[in-house]
């Protein structure tokens, strides 16, 4: 894809780096820091953001092959305006599975969305750690193959418990590890995947 870098874009990573040093990381790695850091204003994210350079390139080619990402809730496909989204939540029949299975919104939504993208989507939790931790259930069952997860919920209850398991079930993913996270956070991975090669040019 091709966009127009904003002089105010371009200033605000001159200012980035002149207060954090990303140098030794990856390249993908460091664009997604990066990305995150720009996106929030916080530096602190530099050891906090966790991720292989491999998983990362695995998600890169796979959203250059045009398969959609699938998000958990409206804000962070708001946050992606590149590529084709998917909202989890917002699929037919989640309520009803939510009251039938006693799960979140979320966790169904995550489910149905399974059904649908079983191989090969780009997966973006930045909400609700139980979307995350379903997400992850399924995929190592066996009933889900993401290329990568972006796995940044939010919050005091479930949010360090399941990023740390989607970092120990052997997935492709990027994840954080802190209660930290959110929409904006999940998005800007994404986002930093979807722009990296203009980027680096």
């Amino acid at each position: 894809m091709r966009r127009v870098v904003h002089p105010i874009e371009t200033e605000s990573y001159q200012i980035l780096r002149s207060r954090v040093d990303t140098a030794e990381l990856p390249a993908l790695c460091r664009a997604a820091v990066e990305r995150i850091v720009h996106t929030t204003a916080d530096p602190t994210w530099v050891g906090d953001v966790v991720a292989e350079e491999s998983a990362l390139s695995a998600g890169v080619t796979a959203l250059r092959a045009g398969v959609p990402v699938v998000t958990d809730v409206r804000m962070v496909a708001a946050g992606i305006t590149a590529h084709e989204t998917v909202i989890a939540l917002d699929l037919p029949g989640v309520a009803e599975l939510a009251s039938e299975a006693d799960l979140t919104r979320s966790a169904a939504g995550i489910r149905l969305a399974a059904r649908h993208w079983p191989a090969g989507a780009v997966w973006a939790i930045g909400n609700a750690p139980t979307a995350l931790a379903e997400l992850v259930r399924l995929t190592v069952a066996g009933a889900v193959r993401p290329a990568l997860v972006v796995g940044v919920p939010v919050g005091f209850v479930g949010a360090v418990e399941s990023k740390a398991a989607l970092r120990t079930a052997g997935i492709a993913a990027l994840s954080t590890r802190t209660e930290r996270g959110g929409a904006a956070v999940a998005a800007a991975a994404v986002n930093a995947l979807l722009y990296f090669e203009e980027q680096e040019n």
